[in-house]
């Protein structure tokens, strides 16, 4: 026999190596979890890290907590984000509006811009001025009674926002279409007499208390201050 045939008849003795059988190598896995883990060589070789025992394992249900609060989130930044750009846009609508007012060639103009700007800037009702008796109250401006201004705001009161209605003395004949209102005391001349700007809204909502009165209040010192340029004849 040559030395090829028998290295032929010793190959042929040596059984092969059974296939692989996954099932049986996953089942090992399952059931002896530590020998994958301790083989750090093998983990390395196949891509993997052995995990620290102090990182936490985030299963599904805390990664859909995850997804809902960086939902919340992004809501809450587009709201910010929106208010933002509905500030920024009110403030140039504002300083826009303070232009025109200070262009006023006399107290009916004032109110006629202002009353203009609150339809045409801020999509508001009306924009009115408005002035207590005794004494003359110029034309375009809107006629209170005596104590009007502190029946409306209160004794001390500097402004109000908020809901709304009926109030013909203040808003003529839009009265009826105001729902909410914001209202901001003015004092005129000396000696002082009360005054009240006032922008009426047709929504329920379109002002409310919890509003800043800022814009507004800035808009009734412009017209204040521009007013008393002329005086009341």
């Amino acid at each position: 026999m040559s030395t090829a045939d028998l290295f032929a008849a010793v190959n042929d003795a040596v059984p092969e190596p059974d296939p692989l059988d996954w099932d049986r190598v996953r089942a090992f896995i399952q059931s002896s979890p530590e020998a994958l883990l301790q083989d750090h060589d093998l983990l390395q070789a196949i891509g993997l890290k052995p995990r620290p025992d102090n990182v936490v394992e985030f299963g599904r249900a805390a990664l859909a907590k995850l997804e809902a609060a960086a939902a919340r989130e992004s809501d809450a930044r587009r709201s910010i984000e929106q208010v933002a750009r509905a500030n920024f846009a009110a403030q140039a609508q504002t300083h826009v509006v303070v232009v025109d007012l200070l262009e006023s060639r006399n107290h009916a103009d004032l109110a006629r811009r202002l009353d203009d700007a609150a339809r045409t800037r801020f999509g508001l009702v009306s924009g009115v001025i408005a002035l207590e008796k005794p004494g003359n109250v110029p034309f375009g401006w809107r006629a209170l009674e005596d104590g009007g201004v502190d029946v409306r705001l209160g004794a001390y009161g500097l402004s109000r926002l908020g809901p709304l209605g009926g109030d013909e003395p203040l808003f003529g004949a839009e009265a009826e279409r105001v729902k909410s209102a914001a209202l901001v005391r003015m004092a005129l001349w000396g000696p002082t007499r009360q005054a009240i700007v006032a922008f009426g809204s047709a929504e329920e909502d379109g002002f409310a208390p919890d509003m800043g009165a800022e814009l507004v209040a800035f808009l009734a010192r412009v017209v204040e201050r521009t007013a008393e340029r002329w005086p009341v004849l």
